[in-house]
């Protein structure tokens, strides 16, 4: 099968699917497309498919032969092949063994009361301001900094500077940028480790440095693996989920009147956003077939979450955004031994975000039309360059 098709699709409605996306979809689940940097690789869009995908360990973030690798872009971190072939799994069971006690129940549940009193004093601060006002800038892109910077005890007064090496490291065109950037932010990691090792306090670098085996540069990789992770996509799903409601104000009043169902409508703005980037990279360790198609050991298999999200077999009216509907067979966190460590911290900024904005704000409305949004194209997260409101 050869690559008709090729990533980024053009994505005219920043609400809508890519249309080239859903034609291919509405052909089958597995298709052969080009990445941007014009490597061959399979696209997988069925919802079914990925969800089986994703818990498959044929796949994974590895490759026998990294130099000679697919590429779905310049990104150090994402572009291609990480780890080691031989030691993935034990590596990545090992990550989560590491992480996954900071993100229980307990710890969660202490740090809710934190967010909501960050996400207060944002939106006084919003309330107290000219309008219009960005709701970028505003909320969606200090609160997950303020909430990261309190769970891993990292400075909030260097966000400027670590967000601009985070920035840089997602960098999917400029690869000598990405790669720097990482440097700079394992270096910042690495001072910081040095910090906790002195005074350490309750925080998650400190408690990673207090633990037996945990080198300083292993403490500074996670660290700075969750900083990266922590902010940056939650900052992406705060603005798209506001838009989302905002260009569709029957649901924006559905939650003003309901408020009791913005647990339910957090995970239809988790699913909703018609992302069209590919989705989640894989490469194939071992030859197998994926319906019918015999994937070869080493290509490179893209599981597109977005596109899942939308299968119209799983989610009725996939564009159509509706916080009453039971949503949550959404992949965006992913699903199986991989699933995101960090969803129910975003889930909770989330929550803190509506429960409190609509009700704070229930006038609020977008102050330019949609057609004027933008999407940054250049990072691996994307995101809105800004999300202008009034009320």
């Amino acid at each position: 099968m050869s690559a008709s098709a090729r990533l980024p699709f053009d994505q005219p409605d920043l609400l809508r699917v890519a249309p080239q996306l859903c034609a291919l979809q509405a052909q089958g689940p597995i298709h052969r497309i080009r990445t941007a940097v014009g490597d061959e690789a399979w696209l997988v869009t069925d919802h079914a498919q990925v969800r089986r995908l994703l818990s498959d360990d044929r796949l994974g973030r590895s490759h026998r032969e990294p130099e000679n690798a697919a590429r779905t872009g310049e990104s150090a971190l994402f572009g291609g092949p990480h780890g080691d072939f031989d030691t993935e799994s034990t590596h990545h069971a090992r990550m989560r063994t590491l992480l996954q006690p900071h993100f229980s129940p307990k710890h969660m549940r202490a740090l809710r009361p934190r967010i909501d009193t960050l996400t207060t004093q944002l939106l006084d601060d919003l309330d107290g301001g000219p309008q219009p006002a960005d709701l970028h800038t505003a909320l969606a892109l200090p609160l997950p900094i303020l909430v990261i910077c309190e769970l891993l005890g990292v400075p909030y007064e260097d966000r400027d500077q670590f967000r601009a090496w985070t920035e840089a490291a997602g960098d999917i065109r400029d690869r000598a940028r990405s790669e720097q950037g990482l440097g700079e932010l394992f270096g910042y990691g690495m001072r910081l480790v040095v910090d906790k090792r002195k005074s350490p306090g309750d925080d998650v670098i400190s408690r990673l440095c207090a633990t037996d085996g945990v080198s300083d540069s292993e403490a500074a990789m996670l660290s700075m693996a969750l900083l990266f992770a922590g902010h940056e996509t939650t900052v992406v799903q705060i603005g798209m989920g506001a838009l989302l409601l905002l260009a569709n104000p029957g649901q924006w009043n559905a939650l003003l009147d309901n408020p009791g169902l913005v647990p339910n409508a957090i995970e239809e703005l988790l699913r909703a956003p018609g992302k069209s980037g590919g989705g989640i990279p894989r490469y194939a360790r071992t030859d197998f077939e994926i319906d019918g198609v015999t994937i070869q050991a080493g290509e490179l298999v893209l599981l597109d979450n977005g596109a899942a999200n939308h299968d119209p077999a799983v989610f009725a009216e996939p564009d159509h955004v509706d916080v009453t509907r039971h949503a949550s067979a959404h992949l965006t966190f992913g699903h199986g031994l991989r699933y995101c460590i960090g969803a129910p911290l975003a889930r909770m900024e989330l929550q803190a975000v509506f429960t409190q904005l609509i009700p704070r704000f229930p006038t609020m409305r977008l102050a330019v039309p949609v057609e004027d949004l933008t999407i940054r194209r250049d990072v691996l997260t994307g995101g809105l360059t800004a999300l202008p409101v009034t009320w």
